[in-house]
């Protein structure tokens, strides 16, 4: 029966004390940011949880994508219930997710900022929106925040207060939340916390968290060779990259005829897909291209990207995506490929070769890469992907092996077109000849 009286007693040994303190937190806008394996993400999915157990408030809970909403915060918060031995007092709708407490009808609801019909009228079943969290919060655009708070209206039991909470490792501070929040606070990398009467900031990293990590897990984090990963996943700062390999991007709604990199869906007919493997520590990673050689352009309109699938549902995904068409993948997995020829995905492996990444890195540079808003996977590797440096701060000439899994997709699925330029000169010995020079 809703509106019975529920006997919360969650043992605080179940959250990790760095966030204790911020459970009952009230300011209308909140932010949890830092490195990775910090427990942001738990953290946050434990207080949803908390929060309609104790009646009052409706929890809207988004990401950029629909897609990746299944695969990361809805199973959190249905992984936090079964953890605390409550799934009797929750009903979880199979369909999209929404999360009902039985005893008072208060609602965890879930949607795709993509999905902006559904974002419109999206209501809870009693009550009004009193929270809205955006997980992997540097993914949206900043008129989708503009959007969402137009959601917190209508008035609450007993004047709660209303709140925006953002979850998010950093990137660069080009990032139009640093602009927005950060910048006007004077923020500083050694800062871990901040508060006045609209607006709290928390930075954690794994040194919150030593708890809940392996030992393989703070290893990986302490020995990052890497600057600015060190910087940001390691040390949970804003990231400042000195040169990006990628400066010819656009990031624009090729759905949209008033732009002018509009592609309709029925002139993307020289296309290219690509893929690449991955499971747990790294995603599996698709992407649909259509190749424009006239204005020499790479348009960038489809993508997948998903840590823990098994071959067979990454078949699945991939015959969504691709159809029937050829699609090329990393032929470092030869065993791989041949399962998802098996389950009827027109797959295979791709050629590489002596230098093929430097080689296909160039060659796309020569190119316009025009991303769609809606690969925002796409467009995060695009523009930090960036070329190691060595122990002197000089720049090498060889790109980070990190957070590039779109970037290889696109190689795999464009390397036929690599193989000759225009004028019928190898690309191939060109780029060789290059680095030999270098």
């Amino acid at each position: 029966m809703p509106n019975q009286t529920i006997n919360i007693n969650i043992p605080t040994v179940v959250f990790n004390k760095k966030y204790i303190p911020y459970l009952d937190c009230d300011s209308r806008i909140q932010i949890y940011f830092g490195g990775s394996s910090s427990g942001k993400s738990v953290f946050l999915a434990q207080r949803d949880v908390y929060k309609i157990l104790k009646g009052g408030r409706n929890i809207l809970v988004c990401r950029q994508l629909k897609t990746t909403l299944r695969g990361s915060v809805i199973q959190e918060i249905n992984k936090v219930i079964s953890d605390w031995g409550m799934a009797h007092l929750f009903d979880v709708n199979k369909t999209d997710g929404t999360v009902t407490c039985i005893a008072n009808d208060y609602q965890i609801v879930f949607v795709g900022l993509d999905d902006t019909e559904k974002l419109k009228s999206i209501t809870p079943k009693k009550g009004v929106f009193t929270d809205i969290r955006i997980e992997e919060a540097t993914e949206t655009e900043y008129k989708a925040y503009k959007q969402l708070k137009k959601r917190l209206r209508g008035k609450t039991l007993g004047g709660l207060k209303k709140t925006i909470t953002f979850q998010f490792n950093p990137i660069l501070q080009t990032h139009w939340i640093y602009e927005t929040f950060f910048s006007k606070l004077k923020w500083v990398d050694n800062q871990t916390e901040y508060q006045d009467d609209q607006i709290t900031i928390l930075k954690t990293t794994y040194k919150d968290n030593l708890r809940f990590l392996e030992d393989d897990d703070i290893y990986d984090l302490e020995n990052e060779d890497d600057k600015y990963y060190y910087d940001v996943y390691t040390l949970g700062n804003w990231g400042i990259i000195g040169e990006t390999i990628f400066t010819n991007w656009k990031y624009v709604d090729i759905n949209n005829p008033e732009c002018e990199y509009y592609l309709p869906e029925n002139q993307r007919t020289n296309r290219r897909n690509g893929g690449d493997f991955g499971f747990g520590g790294h995603p599996a990673a698709l992407t649909c291209i259509h190749l424009d050689k006239n204005h020499k352009r790479i348009y960038f309109y489809d993508e997948f990207y998903m840590r823990g699938l098994t071959n067979q549902e990454l078949a699945v995904e991939a015959i969504r995506m691709f159809g029937k068409d050829l699609s090329t993948w990393d032929s470092a997995e030869p065993k791989s490929i041949q399962e998802l020829v098996i389950a009827k995905v027109n797959a295979r492996g791709a050629k590489k070769g002596k230098d093929s990444v430097n080689f296909g890195v160039q060659w796309m540079q020569g190119y316009e890469l025009i991303i769609d808003v809606s690969c925002v996977h796409t467009k995060k590797e695009i523009s930090t992907y960036h070329n190691k440096t060595n122990k002197d701060g000089e720049v090498l000439r060889i790109p980070v092996d990190k957070d590039n899994h779109l970037i290889d997709a696109a190689r795999y699925a464009l390397e036929d077109d690599m193989e000759v330029n225009t004028l019928g000169v190898s690309m191939k010995a060109k780029v060789s000849n290059y680095l030999n020079d270098k």
